[in-house]
C-alpha cells in the first residue's frame, strides 16, 4: 500500500519545528501547556519526560515517525490505550507515537465485520459494534486500546464463547520498521500476520485491525459477591470450568474495599468478587449461574439481563493505580492451592490486594498452539496476583510479596500472558513464547526489524541487533 515517500534525514538532535511541519496531527513538547497531561499513561509510577509526543492523523504520520526513529536512532514508544504494566507506553527522552486520535471505525452488520484504527478503545469499539447487536471480545477494561491488547492476544468476556481477541483478527494494515505501510492476513505476509496475533509490538505498528463481529447483544452478566474461604474459591473454580462455554467469568480474590454496594461488616474482610458473562440465551444463562449463586450466601448480587455493552460501564477519571504484579498459567485450584491464596492475600500490606484467576478453556483452546504466537491454547487456569500501593518507598516489600506469592501457586511450567508482564526480566519474555514460538517469532523479527527499532516492549531482540 503506497504512502508519501519518508525521506527523513534528521540528526540527531531532532528538530521539533520541522517534525511538526511534516506531519499531520499534532506535536506536544514540555513547552506546551497539556504536556504533562499528554505524557501521563493508566498506571502510576511512570514519570518519563518524552522529547516528543507525536499525536498522529494517519498512517502517513506513523511511517514517518517511525523512520525519523529508525534514522536517529532515537527510542520510540507506541501508545494506543496506554495501559503498558512496565510503562511501554511511556519514554524519557525518546519520542511517542500516540495513536489516540486514529478512531475511525467502519463496520459491516451485514458481513459481521469490522475495520478499526488502533486509537479506539475497547468500549468504544463495543459500543459501536453494540449499536448492531455484534461484538468483538477485547479484555475486561473498557479504556485499554485496541492496539495493545489484541496485540498480545486479548483474554476477556467472550474468550470460552468466541476465543481470544486475535482469532477474530482477519487482517490488519501495519507500518513496519522501513517506513512501509503493508496490507497482511493469512495470504499476504503471513508470517507476519502470525506474528503480530499474540507477539505484541515487536514487528510494526498497527494502524487498522479488520475483526470479525459476533452477535452479541443481551448476556446475563455482572458481578456477584461471596465471602472468601477456601470451600468457596475451590468450588468456584471448578464450577466456572464444568460451566457452559457461553460462560466466562473472572474470580477476583481480595480484601473487601469500602465499596458502596457492599455492606460494611464486610468491608477489610476477604471476599470472592467475581465478574460473569453468559452469551447466549437469557433463560440458560440464568441457570447457568445457578450453582455459583448457591456456594454461599451472596453479599452482592448485581448479575442480571442486560446489554453486552454495559460490561464497560465508565471508568473513574484520574484513576493511575501503582501496582506490583506478576502473572501465571496453573493446572487447577484444590483446597491446598485456595488455601494458600488467602494466606498470601491476608499477609499483605498493601492497600489492596488480588489474586485474579481465569478459568480458560471453550473456543481458545481449539485453536491449535501453532496457529498463532500466543502459544498457551492448552492451559487450563490463568492468574494474576497484585497489591497496589501509593508509598513509592513500599515499592521493593510489595515487589517481594508478588514474586512469593506466584512462587507459592507455581505448578510445573509458570508460562505467562504478555499482556499481563510487568517487568520481570527477559526469562518471563521467554515463558511468553516457548520452544518454537520463539524461535519463530525471532525468525520474523529478524526480517522485519533487523535493527530493533521497536524495542521498547516485552521484547524479541532480532537473531543479529547491532550494537548501540
Amino acid at each position: 500500500m503506497a504512502l508519501q515517500k519518508q525521506n527523513v534525514a534528521y540528526p540527531a538532535e531532532i528538530s521539533i519545528p520541522r517534525l511538526r511541519t511534516a506531519v499531520t496531527g499534532r506535536v506536544i513538547t514540555p513547552d506546551d501547556a497539556d504536556y504533562d497531561q499528554a505524557r501521563t499513561v493508566f498506571y502510576g509510577g511512570i514519570d518519563r519526560r518524552p522529547l516528543a509526543i507525536v499525536r498522529v492523523a494517519n498512517a502517513n504520520d506513523v511511517a514517518h515517525v517511525v523512520s525519523l526513529a529508525r534514522e536517529t536512532g532515537i527510542e520510540l514508544a507506541v501508545r494506543s490505550g496506554g495501559h503498558s504494566i512496565p510503562g511501554h507506553s511511556a519514554s524519557e527522552g525518546g519520542i511517542v507515537l500516540d495513536l489516540s486520535q486514529m478512531k475511525a471505525l467502519r463496520i459491516d452488520p451485514q458481513g459481521r465485520t469490522a475495520w478499526a484504527e488502533t486509537g479506539l478503545t475497547a468500549a468504544e469499539f463495543t459500543v459501536a459494534a453494540g449499536a448492531h447487536g455484534l461484538a468483538t471480545g477485547f479484555g475486561d477494561t473498557g479504556s485499554v486500546g485496541i492496539g495493545g491488547i489484541t496485540l498480545g492476544g486479548g483474554v476477556g468476556f467472550l474468550v470460552r464463547k468466541y476465543g481470544m481477541t486475535i482469532d477474530d483478527l482477519l487482517a490488519a494494515e501495519i507500518v513496519t520498521a522501513n517506513g512501509e505501510l503493508l496490507y497482511i492476513d493469512a495470504n499476504t505476509h503471513p508470517d507476519l500476520f502470525w506474528a503480530i496475533r499474540g507477539g505484541g509490538g515487536n514487528f510494526g505498528v498497527v494502524t487498522r485491525f479488520q475483526f470479525r463481529l459476533h452477535p452479541v447483544d443481551r448476556v446475563v452478566g455482572g458481578m456477584l459477591v461471596l465471602p472468601a474461604t477456601p470451600d468457596v474459591v475451590r468450588s468456584f473454580v471448578a464450577e466456572a470450568e464444568a460451566a457452559p462455554e457461553e460462560l466466562s467469568t473472572i474470580l477476583n480474590v481480595m480484601v473487601a474495599p469500602p465499596m458502596p454496594f457492599l455492606p460494611a461488616e464486610y468491608h477489610g474482610k476477604l471476599i470472592v468478587m467475581a465478574i460473569m458473562v453468559y452469551a447466549g440465551d437469557i433463560e440458560a444463562g440464568l441457570r447457568a449461574v445457578g450453582p455459583f449463586r448457591a456456594l454461599a450466601t451472596p453479599v452482592a448480587d448485581m448479575i442480571r439481563p442486560m446489554r453486552y455493552v454495559e460490561m464497560y460501564p465508565p471508568e473513574q477519571a484520574g484513576y493511575h493505580p501503582t501496582a506490583a504484579s506478576r502473572t501465571m498459567f496453573i493446572d487447577s485450584v484444590d483446597q491446598h492451592t485456595a488455601e494458600v491464596i488467602l494466606e498470601h492475600l491476608r499477609s499483605s500490606t498493601a492497600q489492596m490486594a488480588v489474586a485474579q484467576i481465569r478459568v480458560l478453556g471453550g473456543a481458545m483452546a481449539r485453536v491449535p498452539n501453532e496457529a498463532t504466537a500466543f502459544a498457551h491454547r492448552h492451559r487450563r487456569i490463568m492468574v494474576n496476583v497484585a497489591a497496589l500501593y501509593g508509598n513509592p518507598a513500599e515499592a521493593t516489600k510489595h515487589e517481594t510479596w508478588a514474586i512469593d506469592f506466584a512462587a507459592a501457586l507455581r505448578q510445573g511450567d509458570f508460562g505467562a500472558y504478555v499482556n499481563f508482564l510487568g517487568v520481570d526480566g527477559k526469562d518471563r519474555i521467554r515463558d511468553a513464547y516457548p520452544g518454537a514460538t520463539w524461535d519463530r517469532l525471532v525468525a520474523i523479527k529478524t526480517k522485519y526489524d533487523p535493527a530493533n527499532v521497536f524495542r521498547l516492549n516485552q521484547n524479541i531482540a532480532p537473531a543479529l541487533e547491532p550494537n548501540r
